[in-house]
């Protein structure tokens, strides 16, 4: 049984996924491992039974694989405003990539602006993890700060209070008009293991950096495992109604310490 998901999971991520961008991936390094090991043979079972049940239509997927001490703990989630189709082409990608990237290390996640994906010997889910931080920032300031951080304020206290609806999927989404040539996009959502009070503390602990490494920035992104927003003055979720992305700029970005 052990090789028939091997062979799956080699035949699945044979296929390229064009992402809109690279990934974000992070790789603990304090958790190698040999990649002899069961462990490692586990990560790759886990990975093969995520692809198979995001083949059969799922859209989040927590999983386990292994016994005692050799078990991993995976979870995968597409963004809320995604297709089907889109969800899986990308979850295909990001197990093919962590294994790429991460591929001696039993702690890893990786990010694409459409899902997530982490694999751990750690039993994680439920618990709000903002470790690591990983934050990205455009390098052009806005014009009108203070009208521009209000409105940013209300979009967000908006879209929070519909994320952490249960019958959200943890996603909240909205855009606001802000001149005749500007409209602000924002966008949050929390992995679908936490409870509503757990998202709402992963959120409001993200948007704190908007005040810090954010601020007055054009659009920002703070990647967490548990939680991910972000907002821009282009369109960059789904639908685009049509819009057409503007140069997007330049971006720096930042790893936050462990807060634990």
């Amino acid at each position: 049984m052990a090789s028939f998901f091997h062979i799956v999971l080699l035949l699945l991520l044979s296929i390229t996924y064009s992402s809109a961008d690279n990934p974000t991936e992070y790789c603990n390094p304090n958790t190698v491992i040999s990649s002899s090991s069961q462990i490692s043979a586990n990560i790759d079972h886990l990975l093969a039974d995520i692809i198979t049940k995001f083949l059969q239509g799922d859209t989040f997927v927590e999983a386990s694989y292994g016994n005692n001490k050799d078990t991993i703990y995976g979870l995968a989630q597409c963004r809320g405003d995604l297709s089907s189709k889109d969800c899986l082409d990308c979850i295909q990608d990001a197990a093919k990539q962590v294994r790429k990237l991460c591929p001696t290390q039993s702690d890893a996640r990786i990010w694409y602006d459409y899902c997530f994906l982490r694999h751990s010997q750690d039993k994680f889910f439920g618990n709000v993890d903002t470790f690591p931080g990983i934050l990205y920032k455009n390098t052009e300031n806005v014009t009108n700060p203070v009208m521009f951080n209000k409105e940013l304020g209300n979009i967000f206290d908006k879209i929070d209070s519909k994320a952490v609806k249960p019958s959200s999927g943890g996603l909240g989404k909205d855009q606001k008009k802000l001149t005749n040539f500007e409209t602000l996009y924002a966008l949050v959502q929390c992995t679908r293991d936490l409870s509503p009070l757990s998202c709402g503390q992963c959120l409001a602990q993200a948007i704190q950096n908007f005040e810090g490494f954010c601020s007055n920035s054009i659009g920002c992104r703070v990647l967490y495992s548990s939680c991910y927003v972000r907002y821009e003055l282009y369109p960059f979720f789904f639908p685009l109604e049509g819009q057409n992305s503007k140069n997007k700029g330049h971006y720096t970005r930042k790893l936050v310490p462990n807060h634990h």
